[in-house]
């Protein structure tokens, strides 16, 4: 019997213990050895013996210089060890939308007998083996440790500057995107940003510079679609997977999907005002989507929280013309101030978010927007982008 060791104490490795119960935890907020309430022995990673271990199998997020890893003597990710046993697969990445164009692929697929998975939802551990597809959301940090599983369709987003300080530089990033198609093999396909085409590859690739490239290659009528900006390109990549699978263009199908909360979501206040809770927008690509979006409009924009490291100068490029106001928050602030001063942008130091709400509800207009697109992760200030969505709609409810 194999022993098996597991790098954090998360849903990703819970779920390979329910399979093997004989695996041990090693984490890092252990401070001794404990059993869990399922029995599951757990120890501090300073216990961990490479010569006691067969197998290493970490959580996604521990960066490549935490100790249990630089440690580990056969460390494979999650969906390594389950290679052999995954049906047809489709990996969807990217830096922003790779959630909402996996959930819109399960909803296409569904009658299909696909399970929708990965860094959403159900970790591969959990996934049923006997599906006909899984539809996977894979993070950078999966790829990163992952060497012999491959996706037998892969679906790349646009890619911009996001978690550079777990791997190091934008280039780490993007070889890490891109790393799944130096294994993938004839026959299989890849859906890439067009700026990538000269990544070697034995997969057939579709290279696409926008969402008019998209509809022009797989024939669809964008028209025919009511998903609009960054979402109408979601869903053309989506839709994309149902043509090459099934030969299948559903229009009514994709314009039954519903958004989940959090990414570009519209709340109106008791005067009637447009708020929009873009929590979600954890990087400057998805706020430069968020203000283009709303450029029609005086856009009040709510900044900041931890950058994860990123340059946000090209935000500060883009939005110097834009008709708008910052509000800055969170731990980049002064980071964001030296930027708005920098390039001549109105800006305002907020204390939180509730203070950025009440500051902007003072002179918000009818015709103008309010938007919280940060830029930035929450962890900072809250335990998910949720929490920092959350209290965002409960200071919109509450103005009066």
């Amino acid at each position: 019997m194999k022993r098996i060791s597991l790098f954090g104490y998360g849903k990703t490795t819970k779920a390979i213990a329910k399979k093997f119960p004989h695996a041990i935890f090693y984490d890092d907020k252990a401070t001794s050895i404990y059993h869990d309430n399922d029995g599951f022995e757990v120890r501090p990673a300073s216990l961990f013996n490479p010569l006691e271990s067969d197998v290493e199998i970490p959580s996604p997020g521990i960066p490549p210089e935490n100790q249990l890893i630089q440690k580990a003597k056969n460390l494979v990710s999650d969906y390594d060890f389950f290679a052999h046993a995954m049906p047809f697969t489709i990996w969807i990445s990217g830096t922003n939308g790779k959630t909402t164009t996996t959930q819109m692929m399960q909803h296409l697929l569904r009658e299909r007998g696909s399970l929708e998975g990965g860094n959403i939802g159900t970790p591969v551990g959990a996934l049923d083996t006997k599906a006909n597809i899984w539809v996977l959301e894979t993070s950078s940090f999966t790829i990163h440790y992952t060497n012999i599983a491959k996706p037998n369709l892969y679906i790349l987003l646009p890619l911009s500057q996001d978690h550079i300080s777990w791997h190091g530089s934008m280039q780490e990033y993007v070889d890490a995107k891109l790393k799944p198609l130096r294994t993938m093999q004839e026959g299989e396909i890849a859906i890439i940003p067009e700026r990538y085409k000269d990544t070697p590859t034995n997969a057939h690739l579709i290279t696409y510079k926008d969402s008019d490239d998209l509809a022009s290659y797989f024939g669809f009528i964008k028209e025919k679609i009511t998903f609009k900006g960054a979402f109408l390109e979601d869903a053309l990549l989506a839709m994309a997977a149902q043509k090459i699978l099934f030969g299948e263009i559903d229009y009514e199908k994709i314009n039954a999907f519903v958004l989940e909360a959090h990414r570009q979501e519209e709340l109106y206040d008791s005067k009637g005002r447009l708020w929009v809770n873009d929590t979600k927008a954890t990087n400057l690509d998805a706020t430069i989507a968020a203000c283009k979006r709303y450029e029609e409009s005086f856009i009040h924009l709510i900044l900041g929280g931890d950058d994860k490291g990123a340059d946000l100068e090209e935000l500060f490029v883009f939005i110097k013309d834009k008709n708008l106001k910052i509000y800055t928050i969170g731990s980049n602030k002064t980071k964001l101030n030296t930027l708005a001063k920098k390039y001549s942008i109105h800006f305002m130091a907020c204390t939180n978010l509730r203070d950025a709400v009440t500051k902007i509800s003072l002179v918000l207009q009818s015709n103008e927007t309010a938007l919280l697109s940060p830029a930035a992760a929450s962890l900072d200030e809250y335990s998910s982008y949720i929490e920092r969505g959350e209290e965002f709609r409960t200071a919109v409810k509450n103005i009066s």
